[in-house]
């Protein structure tokens, strides 16, 4: 690996076939880059991260990643050995299940594809370094959870909760290993280079780059975003604060095709104190309950599966029970943990109940969790700790086929920037990281084998231009809490149009992470106002019936001429 820093020159080196350009540095892109190299010996790839390189959403995730793998030790690195016993689970089950999450908008195909490719990104993982959570005397049977909405025990974790971390530990080390990889720390991309070649579509040929106050432009034979999702987008979010939407910006500015951009899951347990730290779905998975201020476990009344119902439907479940607790007279039950809260806060607050598993289970099973919340002063292993639905996850994204190809030649897309399909209006647990893995894998094959070229879709055109003449200027905190307010866990029609006309009077400003952000916000207000029935992740609290069929994805680019500008 070649580590450049905000200073200095990217030069392919003699006698490589290609250069590939790969913007974004969690497990997708991570993933993207080695798999290129694996491929091909003589690519040279320019790993862009706009911090440093191991700060990414990867890094924050707890949970695990999902696949359906044998249970089995690799003896050697190549040879696996199955060990006793079986998962009683099958990728069939696991199909099933993101479909189920899906709400009827996932691509069946892009989720085989997913499920079917699971065991196989998991002995990659392996033989790059990663080491997974055991169980058993001989440690040769993989530990596997079980999340919301997984009828089996699927989910692969690392130090117990923290499996994010761990990724991106053994992943950048093999970056590291790579001289082949030159990667770009502190690096703000800014627009995705163009060139139409006469009587063609424009080509992204490079990325032009922000480092040390100094823009310069980098050409590639191809380009990768992989920038993860935008959860700056809500004042609550359990993304770091990097997580601005600049793949999809991007992506919308060179003519690219987005989809499916009203889908944004809010998880329903980050620790509700600055910063939303998250509590992993998998404690849940273990036996922890939700309850409100009562004490009183209320999840059975909104769902049949209760605590370990989908994510949206735990989001808008505490949304729902918070309002209706805000109409009615205060009670407290015998059994409360907080019936003596001296302030009515704490009335208008949901709770996460761990104490049940034990402070012994908790420090082992997870003990990443165990230190955040003390650190924030709770014991968990004996009192409830405050919890609040924050923005997650975004499904929607830029439209690709099944190896990351855009709409725009030359341009791929993967991780939580694209929308592959596999989703849907709802992410099932621990998907995410299983995606990055397959199809980040899949994109490097497309791209040194030369398969076909850019795929067609069909696409609304949109003017977002139109808002060139806004004049108010506007913080991020306000872009934050507007959306919120009007186009977070619950929607109304009336809420998607104030917010739509207060961002069009939004004037963009200096900082370019923001105006990402406001662009990605017309973009999704613009894709809820036109889906006007309840679906999945997408929730209207004015049109509470969801239709028995949904309305499919829908698709936009960019209206104006000049993509290039």
């Amino acid at each position: 690996m070649t580590r450049t820093g905000t200073r200095g020159t990217t030069v392919p080196s003699v006698g490589r076939a290609r250069r590939i350009v790969v913007v974004g540095a969690g497990i997708a892109g991570l993933q993207t880059a080695l798999v290129l190299r694996q491929l091909d010996a003589r690519c040279a790839v320019v790993l862009v991260s706009k911090v440093v390189l191991a700060e990414s959403n990867t890094r924050y995730a707890q949970g695990g990643i999902a696949a359906v793998v044998p249970r089995v030790a690799e003896t050697d690195g190549r040879h696996p050995r199955r060990a006793d016993g079986d998962t009683g689970d099958s990728v069939a089950a696991h199909i099933a299940d993101t479909l189920a999450a899906g709400a009827g908008v996932s691509d069946p195909s892009a989720v085989s594809v997913l499920c079917h490719g699971a065991a196989d990104g998991i002995r990659a993982l392996r033989r790059a370094g990663v080491v997974f959570d055991t169980v058993g005397d001989t440690g040769t049977s993989l530990a596997l959870g079980r999340e919301a909405a997984h009828s089996a025990a699927r989910i692969l974790h690392l130090g117990g909760d923290a499996t994010g971390a761990g990724l991106v530990d053994a992943l950048t080390a093999a970056v590291g290993r790579d001289d082949g990889i030159e990667v770009l720390e502190n690096t703000f991309v800014s627009r995705v280079l163009l060139s139409t070649p006469t009587g063609s579509v424009p080509l992204a040929v490079g990325v032009r780059v922000l480092a040390a106050g100094r823009l310069r432009d980098i050409t590639a034979d191809a380009v990768v975003l992989a920038t993860g999702g935008a959860g700056q987008l809500f004042a609550s979010t359990t993304n770091p604060v990097i997580a601005t939407g600049d793949g999809v910006a991007l992506a919308w500015r060179a003519g690219a095709v987005v989809a499916d951009l009203e889908f944004f899951q809010f998880h329903p347990t980050s620790l509700d104190v600055p910063g939303n730290p998250l509590i992993s779905e998998a404690v849940r998975g273990e036996g922890a309950r939700l309850v409100d201020a009562d004490g009183r476990a209320f999840m059975a009344d909104y769902h049949p599966d209760g605590d370990l119902a989908p994510r949206d439907v735990v989001s808008r479940s505490i949304a729902r029970h918070l309002a209706l607790r805000a109409s009615e007279p205060a009670t407290h039950s015998a059994n409360s943990s907080v019936a003596d809260a001296p302030d009515h806060s704490s009335r208008n607050r949901v709770y996460l109940d761990a104490t049940a598993l034990g402070e012994e289970f908790l420090t082992r099973r997870f003990p990443s969790l165990t230190e955040l919340t003390a650190r924030y002063g709770f014991d968990w292993s004996s009192e409830i700790i405050p919890v609040v639905p924050a923005a997650h996850y975004w499904m929607g994204g830029v439209r690709t086929d099944a190896d990351g190809q855009t709409s725009v030649p030359g341009l791929f897309a993967v991780g939580e920037v694209a929308r592959t399909g596999v989703h849907g209006a709802n992410r099932l647990a621990s998907n995410s990281l299983l995606e990055g893995v397959v199809f980040g894998a899949r994109c490097a094959a497309a791209i040194v084998h030369g398969r076909a070229g850019a795929p067609s879709f069909d696409a609304e055109p949109v003017d977002l231009d139109s808002h060139r003449a806004a004049s108010y200027a506007f913080s991020r905190r306000d872009l934050q809490d507007l959306m919120s307010d009007h186009a977070g866990v619950l929607r109304t029609g009336a809420g998607l149009d104030l917010a739509r006309k207060h961002l069009a009077s939004y004037r963009a400003g200096a900082d370019p992470e923001t105006d990402n952000l406001l662009l990605c916000a017309r973009l999704l207000v613009h894709a809820a106002t036109q889906r006007t029935a309840s679906c999945g992740a997408h929730y209207r609290a004015d049109q509470t019936e969801t239709a028995p069929r949904p309305a499919p994805g829908r698709s936009y680019v960019r209206a104006a001429e000049g993509a290039t500008e």
